[in-house]
């Protein structure tokens, strides 16, 4: 990520340059000026564009995305006002909030799963397919196979940068405990057996917040207790309102006995019913825990907040067990740039909207938020100068076999809230494992 940044700016600038000559009708980027007509245009107007994003500040791609918006405003004398927020349930609501009351930004980067859906069948976003229209080769630099497709099926957001979810091993915890760094054939009971030794050792064997993010162990569960193809399979209720006991719910179910069995063991920070995620990563941080189950940002967490420790952290594979293997990861590029209909339909504002997320998705730009992060670019990014824990990650995804996206990105943000709540129910035994899930459901 600390590449030699002056020069990806230049190079940003540069494209910027030519794309707003596109833009002014000489041809070079766009086949029709913004008012569908071709030849010269006049300047165009410079205006302030508003931003919404989840780069908050303890986001690890907040200096890139500043970055990346400075060169943006020096090449276009355009001026981006920055509406950044720290991605969660709360910011999630606000930006749906904005649309409905009808101060929603220009241009927006968002989740592209159902949580979208209220802005775009409300008709607030513009497709993709609209803007080629007008603008042939927006995104051109991107397979669109891999743009999030929504209920109507259409196509209306750019995607950034992807995600994967992983094991983060602390070598130095494991070395104390005499275990090896697990590879892509870790079995569940290789791993119950290390657990065991590492809690003997005095270390906590798992890093996790079963009161604020039990979604990461939730997803993997599931999958160890049914297949890569039918992670996404929700479970459904019948017609009397019970649920129904198909091959959905019934790993669901044994996902959640899965991690009240960890928890039964003693496997989770004493603490974890009450601490919180920022505590729980402290403890695997420091050195007091083994295992950790997140997502490719925190590659970028570690790097900021423990950059004299990356050499006892390594990526490595989540244990499997029945027909998942190892080498099955969480992945996909859940979120993207979306231009909002009110800036699509403002004379002043249509072309820059566009320049904008143009340059925030182009390869210069986006290679610089990507190490090891799934990406729809044709070229592909590259990454240059990747320390240890990144190279890890590369080198843990390299033998990856099969990568599919988050099952709970499937169901309603109130189910999702329902079933997260009620695992320390089910792990404490208040709760039956097909009660919370019946739960959850209900509110889908």
């Amino acid at each position: 990520m600390n590449r030699t940044r002056m020069f990806s700016i230049a190079l940003a600038c540069a494209l910027l340059i030519s794309l707003l000559a596109g833009c002014a009708g000489t041809g070079t980027k766009h086949s029709k000026a913004p008012g569908g007509s071709t030849g010269s245009q006049s300047p165009a107007k410079k205006v302030e564009l508003t931003v919404v994003t989840s780069y908050g500040g303890d986001d690890g791609n907040r200096k890139n995305y500043e970055d990346a918006v400075k060169a943006f405003e020096a090449a276009t004398g355009n001026t981006v006002l920055d509406a950044c927020a720290t991605s969660n349930e709360e910011w999630k609501a606000k930006v749906l909030t904005d649309f409905e009351t009808g101060t929603e930004p220009d241009v927006l980067f968002f989740f592209t799963n159902a949580d979208a859906e209220p802005f775009i069948q409300a008709g607030k976003v513009v497709d993709i397919a609209t803007i080629r229209s007008e603008y042939p080769e927006y995104g051109a630099n991107m397979k669109d196979s891999m743009f999030a497709v929504a209920a109507d099926g259409k196509q209306y957001a750019l995607p950034s940068s992807g995600f994967w979810e992983n094991l983060f091993v602390n070598t130095k915890v494991l070395t104390a405990c005499g275990i090896e760094v697990p590879g892509p054939d870790y079995t569940w009971e290789q791993f119950l057996k290390d657990c065991q030794t590492i809690r003997d050792k005095g270390y906590t064997p798992i890093a996790c917040s079963l009161f604020e993010v039990p979604h990461y162990w939730f997803e993997f569960v599931v999958m160890n207790n049914g297949t890569l193809d039918s992670q996404l399979d929700v479970p459904t209720l019948d017609s009397e309102g019970k649920l129904v006991m198909d091959a959905a719910a019934k790993k669901w179910i044994a996902g959640l006995n899965d991690i009240k069995d960890l928890y039964e063991r003693g496997y989770f920070p004493a603490n974890t019913l009450t601490a919180t995620d920022a505590e729980t990563v402290q403890l695997f941080g420091d050195g007091e825990a083994a295992f950790l189950i997140d997502g490719s940002w925190k590659v970028g967490y570690f790097t900021e907040n423990y950059p004299d420790n990356l050499e006892d952290y390594a990526i490595s594979y989540v244990p499997a067990k029945g027909d998942r293997a190892a080498s099955e990861a969480i992945g996909g590029i859940s979120m993207g740039y979306f231009i909002t209909r009110k800036a699509w339909e403002s004379p002043d504002k249509r072309a820059a909207a566009v320049a904008f997320v143009e340059h925030m998705t182009s390869d210069e730009v986006l290679s610089n938020f990507v190490t090891t992060e799934v990406t729809a670019l044709v070229n592909g990014a590259s990454p240059e100068g990747l320390n240890a824990l990144q190279q890890s990650a590369a080198d843990a995804n390299a033998n990856i076999t099969g990568v599919v996206g988050a099952v709970q990105d499937a169901i309603t943000s109130e189910a999702k809230t329902d079933l997260f709540g009620n695992v320390q129910n089910v792990v404490t035994g208040t709760m039956s494992a097909e009660d919370a899930v019946a739960s959850a459901i209900a509110l889908n």
